[in-house]
């Protein structure tokens, strides 16, 4: 591994406080027929996210794939998967996004790839051949069985064995996706090559998948079991055995540290780039402070924590202040707040229940924009799209398919997106004449057409664009600390300061009215209507919510 140090290109940190709209390609404009979306498709619709007022679009995997987990088994670092188009495809819409002033953000895949790579497909052959040390190979125990008890995310061992090598090989995830070897110095130098020719063609940045998962414990120590939950922890489901683990040696390894800052070394050539790392770990908050911590590793992470189907006050308030305190002696680590994406299910039901309120809806985005850090705003959210329900035989997703009925899988929130809600397939396809999409489109989310709140000066969507474009004038907001209020059963709140100016931020998590009382010697100088907030009145230091009220005031 090279030691030299390359000269770091000028960062203008706009991720710090940017806002991420997350694409998933497959579902989000097909514009050949075929019933799969594409990069032709992401162009035409690039307006819409500029529109919104991103910073970003995050496009989850495009690179060419067998689709297994649809493009979280990557075949080729190097190239684009037919399905999606081609490099010149790809070419168009960086530019184009670029000219519409948005950063493009690609999904890398590093901890895994496809079992038809051809670095696996070389290392299976043969237990001497030059990439035979590339993926995480171990003999069988005495009496045939797997050398540890390490799960798969996705259900059962997270060992295969190969007739090849006659071993078994790790895989975090499915059996299609074998884990690359980062003990291997190789791999990573392999890998960095890829992320380096990415920035050489023009993308800004990297969604790092799974990030955490790419070590193991080199002795292959077994996790301690922690017996079956009890379904306290909201990040975790009660139904997969996996969560009947302690997970110190399949993921989460100190060793990640040394080749994060080997990837930021390299972006750090590049101006105006980022990275954001998946998380998922139960420690969610802390490892994000600690993988981006020190100004040499990721530049922010996200984990799953307000991507549970908790949202009560007490809840939040906790994730904000483990954040907040870590955050502080962590030396610069920096959150992406992320409270939707394509691996859970959609925001307004997964919060909202089967009939989320109206004002529940609007809350989701002014409670996310105004904490310390980035957004992602998973497509869809801006028009309160509840989650779909897709019939077993309609299924794609394998671990839905695994874990069916208790779990149903991410299809719910895959579905094609809807832009036309006069089109029987809403608008998903661009040809008049095309096949069935590849997940069935959902009739509940014909209303809320992007067609139909365009002309609804009152729809979501429109409550999103002014949100956005409001606080890009919010310094407070933009660049401000974050200090918590107490602890309160229905009542988040915090303050934002920057300059000089305090900038109050409350939210009633809660279906019934609420009040807060400020401290003595706090006074609210104006109410910021402007901000689109509604449902809370103000009278002296107390302020009355509606269920499900928002407030932004300046402090005096």
């Amino acid at each position: 591994m090279s030691s030299s140090i390359q000269p770091k290109a000028p960062n203008s940190g706009w991720w710090r406080s940017g806002v991420i709209y997350q694409v998933y390609p497959r579902s989000y404009q097909d514009s050949n027929g075929d019933g799969i979306g594409d990069l032709p498709g992401i162009t035409r619709r690039l307006d819409h996210i500029a529109r919104l007022g991103a910073d970003a679009v995050w496009l989850s995997p495009i690179f060419k794939s067998p689709m297994k987990d649809f493009g979280y088994d990557v075949s080729d670092y190097n190239d684009i998967d037919p399905m999606f188009g081609t490099l010149s495809d790809f070419r168009v819409l960086v530019d184009r996004a670029h000219e519409l002033g948005l950063k493009v953000i690609i999904d890398q895949v590093l901890s895994h790839s496809s079992d038809q790579h051809p670095w696996f497909v070389e290392s299976r052959s043969s237990r001497d051949n030059p990439k035979a040390d590339w993926y995480v190979w171990a003999d069988a125990r005495d009496d045939g069985n797997p050398p540890n008890n390490w799960l798969s995310v996705f259900g059962g061992s997270s060992w295969q064995w190969d007739t090849r090598r006659k071993q078994y090989y790790l895989h975090n995830f499915l059996a299609s996706q074998p884990d690359l070897n980062f003990h291997n110095p190789q791999v990573q130098d392999a890998l960095l090559a890829s992320v380096k020719a990415w920035l050489e063609f023009g993308v800004d940045g990297y969604r790092l998948d799974a990030i955490n998962f790419c070590f193991h414990d080199a002795q292959l120590r077994s996790n301690p079991g922690t017996g079956e939950p009890d379904g306290s922890n909201p990040t975790v489901s009660a139904s997969n055995p996996y969560a009947w683990q302690q997970h110190l040696y399949d993921r989460s390894r100190p060793d990640a540290l040394g080749f994060l800052q080997r990837l930021r070394a390299l972006t750090d050539q590049y101006p105006d780039t980022m990275m954001v790392g998946e998380i998922g770990d139960e420690s969610g908050m802390l490892m994000v402070a600690q993988y981006s911590s020190g100004g040499d590793k990721l530049h922010m992470g996200y984990c799953f924590d307000l991507l549970a189907d908790r949202c009560d006050a007490p809840y939040v308030h906790g994730v904000v202040d483990k954040f907040e305190r870590v955050a502080a002696t962590a030396d610069q680590g920096w959150a992406c707040w992320a409270l939707s994406n394509h691996d859970c299910k959609r925001l307004a039901t997964r919060w909202g229940g089967p009939n989320p309120h109206p004002n529940l809806l609007r809350l989701a985005p002014a409670l996310q924009l105004s904490l310390r850090g980035a957004s992602c705003i998973y497509q869809g959210d801006e028009l309160g799209l509840p989650e779909a329900e897709v019939a077993y035989e309609d299924l794609q997703d394998p671990y839905g398919i695994t874990m069916w009925p208790e779990f149903k899988g991410r299809d719910g929130c895959r579905t094609p997106f809807p832009w036309d809600s006069s089109a029987p397939d809403l608008g998903f396809a661009g040809v008049a004449d095309h096949a069935k999409p590849w997940l069935p489109v959902s009739e509940s989310h014909r209303t809320l057409a992007v067609n139909a709140q365009e002309s609804d000066p009152s729809a979501l969507l429109h409550h999103y664009r002014h949100l956005l474009g409001w606080r890009r004038g919010q310094a407070a907001l933009m660049k401000g600390d974050l200090t918590l209020l107490p602890i309160d059963d229905q009542v988040l709140a915090y303050v934002r300061s920057h300059g000089g100016e305090r900038l109050l931020c409350a939210f009633n998590l809660s279906a019934t009215p609420a009040t807060l009382d400020l401290s003595a010697g706090e006074t609210i100088a104006e109410v910021l209507h402007d901000s689109g907030a509604r449902g809370a009145a103000v009278q002296g230091r107390r302020v009355s919510f509606e269920p499900y009220g928002v407030l932004f005031a300046r402090l005096a």
